[in-house]
């Protein structure tokens, strides 16, 4: 996760995983069983700083604070939504910024957190698409998130936590550094999240699909649909000039799920281009190829210059697409994003001066 070495002035040993670490504490003499400690110390106890650790000598604590220090993203700015949800800007170590969501209910908490600085697929409904990309989050930075929102909002270790990769970025175009963060995230010697509370979106990268496939363990597949022809959808999405429906169908068909699980098909409604009923009945076709179930979204507006005049549908035509697809036989719920008024909801994630 971190590419400096322990001589280099930048190393940082926040968000390591357990290779890491046994590099580090072997490098520095210790035995192995320092870094098992360590990484519970991060995730388990969320220790913030070397000099909790009072289970290592001070010597120890003393070396580690000069050559591998704690450094945590820092919270920038922080926005309350009225229904909850709570926004964070982070700075991260170069003075970069990203945005991430919790977002509390009532038996359990969602951590939104984002993969890149930015995004590079150019989701004209998307607000991070309007930012291009700065680069990937190393897997250190997106475990950081998560701790710094767990940090923020504290729960017991026995309160249900999702993890969605769903914030700024496609995470399929930085999937080693997501798949490190999960498997940190996901360890039983740390934070021990289910692997079935963790959830992946993608815009429909095929080749990062079937490599996501590959990977065992492995958080479940959610794709950004949105709309049910290529053409409607290459307007919208430019990744759906490279990879077509028929393409992006097959892939998802191919995908190895466990039993019971489903694919999700995350469908933003916007007025005019992804609601009529014929829309739900390709949808219904589309959808008919593999075990899915569907979130309906209703678009939420961006407020970023250049951003196209879309709007959601009326509520009465939303129930009614939803109720089509139910009646053709499929599991379908609309989903109202939260964080709107915060500029936290679905597709509004956008660092904002």
């Amino acid at each position: 996760m971190n590419a400096a070495s322990p001589r280099d002035a930048s190393y940082n040993a926040a968000g390591m995983g357990m290779d890491e670490l046994l590099e580090l504490f072997c490098g520095l003499g210790e035995p192995a069983y320092r870094a098992q400690q360590a990484f519970e110390g991060f995730y388990r106890n969320r220790w913030r700083g070397w000099g909790q650790f009072t289970n290592f000598p001070k010597d120890l604590r003393a070396r580690l604070e000069a050559m591998a220090p704690l450094q945590w993203p820092a919270i920038d700015q922080t926005f309350a939504s009225l229904d909850g949800s709570v926004k964070h800007a982070l700075k991260l170590s170069d003075g970069c910024l990203i945005e991430c969501v919790y977002m509390p209910f009532e038996n359990r908490a969602t951590l939104c957190l984002s993969s890149q600085v930015g995004c590079a697929m150019g989701c004209t409904f998307c607000a991070t698409g309007s930012m291009g990309l700065t680069r990937n989050l190393a897997a250190a930075e997106i475990v950081g998130q998560a701790m710094s929102l767990l940090d923020c909002h504290p729960a017991p270790q026995s309160f249900p936590i999702n993890i969605v990769f769903m914030g700024m970025g496609e995470p399929l175009h930085n999937f080693e550094n997501v798949m490190a963060a999960f498997e940190v995230l996901c360890h039983p010697k740390g934070l021990a999240l289910p692997q079935r509370r963790a959830t992946l979106s993608t815009a429909g990268l095929v080749p990062g699909i079937a490599q996501l496939g590959r990977r065992s363990p492995r958080p479940r597949l959610a794709v950004s649909l949105n709309a049910t022809t290529d053409e409607a959808r290459s307007k919208i999405m430019p990744i759906g000039k490279k990879w077509g429906l028929d393409n992006l169908a097959g892939a998802l068909a191919d995908f190895p799920l466990r039993p019971g699980e489903k694919v999700t098909l995350e469908y933003v409604m916007i007025e005019g281009i992804s609601d009529s009923m014929e829309d739900a009945s390709r949808l219904s076709a589309f959808a008919s190829k593999f075990p899915s179930k569907m979130n309906l979204i209703p678009y939420n507006a961006c407020s970023i210059p250049g951003q196209p005049g879309f709007s959601p549908p009326s509520e009465n035509r939303l129930n009614k697409f939803g109720a089509n697809l139910a009646r053709m036989g499929h599991d379908v719920a609309v989903r109202r994003s939260r964080g709107g008024d915060i500029a936290g909801a679905c597709g509004q994630l956008a660092l904002r001066k």
